[in-house]
């Protein structure tokens, strides 16, 4: 095969724990133009996976959101003259498009009669997210080396970090640990009080900066927060791309956050990091990055993780991680 192409995942975690796929493709297939048709959301992650040859945006909310719109980048798809096509999870639109595109190899998730040239049967089996997607090339007959997820930096976007951490007050001499307290689901979150009360005590126990990244949507909670964990505290909420997020996280002494992208973005640049897991599973969406990991997860036998229980009142599986629990997993990666 000359030319794959690959049909990838919805949210920034899946994206991180997709990048095992690209590398296992192109050991298999070094002189292959390796393509990859994703969501707009993550786009800038994938650009920083180094086994991609280009990224193609299906934009099914607003571009491509009408069939005519659709059927033009079915055109466009056909034209580019794809040997196979790899589908990472079920979706009967998508293994549609790939069939009208003409792809001659489609492989993938499912039962979709005559869509997929080779359906990859799908077993009732928790395994790590990554591993389901890995299982599409091992049915195809690839094997896997390396279970690794990796994301390279820019060097732009490292000397553009180092430059707003020193206009924050903190140049390079002196170290600082990063508190993520966003996240996509509300139940995921740990308390802003507690971030707050963590932030303090690693600042006057340590003599860290702490800073508080996120979305523009996070900027006045995070001042609020910096504000609230005392002089050693930024907030560069809404100031950093996803690139310089990346290179934030690589040259911090450590991340800590919840069950999140951010927190698999940090993990694979080889950032040393505590997650705070609760309503999901570490053996689900775990960390597979190259630096030093703490997880934390208690079972309070509320429901069986992940349980996406959106309606849950009192969050209880994350409120029973305690800030000595997490300072106490942070001392176990730092220094």
């Amino acid at each position: 095969m000359n030319n794959i192409l690959v049909v990838n995942v919805n949210w920034l975690g899946d994206a991180v724990f997709s990048t095992p796929f690209f590398k296992a493709l192109k050991g298999a297939y070094p002189q292959a133009r390796v393509s990859c048709l994703c969501v707009p959301r993550v786009k800038e992650v994938l650009e920083h996976c180094p086994y991609l040859d280009k990224i193609i945006v299906y934009d099914e909310r607003r571009k491509h959101r009408y069939p005519w719109k659709k059927l033009k980048l079915i055109g466009y798809l056909r034209r580019q003259k794809f040997d196979a096509a790899f589908l990472l999870h079920r979706s009967m639109t998508r293994a549609l498009m790939l069939y009208l595109a003409g792809i001659p190899r489609r492989i993938g998730y499912g039962k979709f009669q005559g869509l997929l040239t080779d359906p990859v049967p799908m077993k009732a089996e928790d395994i790590h997210r990554s591993d389901y997607y890995l299982k599409v090339l091992e049915a195809y007959g690839i094997k896997i080396q390396d279970r690794l997820c990796e994301l390279r930096l820019n060097l732009e976007d490292i000397q553009a970090v180092d430059s707003k951490l020193k206009q924050a007050g903190i140049p390079l001499s002196e170290n600082y640990v990063v508190l993520n307290t966003g996240g996509n689901w509300g139940l995921k979150r740990w308390s802003p009080d507690a971030f707050i009360a963590l932030g303090r005590r690693l600042s006057q126990e340590f003599g860290l900066k702490v800073v508080f990244p996120g979305a523009e949507k996070d900027r006045e909670q995070c001042l609020r927060m910096a504000q609230a964990a005392g002089p050693g505290a930024v907030a560069l909420a809404g100031e950093t791309s996803l690139g310089e997020s990346l290179a934030l996280y690589k040259r911090s002494v450590g991340v800590i956050s919840a069950d999140s992208g951010p927190l698999h973005l940090a993990h694979s640049v080889g950032a040393n990091v505590v997650g705070i897991f609760g309503p999901t599973r570490p053996e689900i969406t775990g960390l597979r990055g190259p630096g030093r990991v703490q997880i934390l997860f208690k079972d309070v036998g509320c429901n069986k993780a992940p349980c996406y229980h959106l309606a849950c009142t009192n969050n209880v599986c994350m409120q029973s991680v305690t800030v000595d629990d997490v300072f106490q997993a942070f001392r176990k990666i730092y220094p």
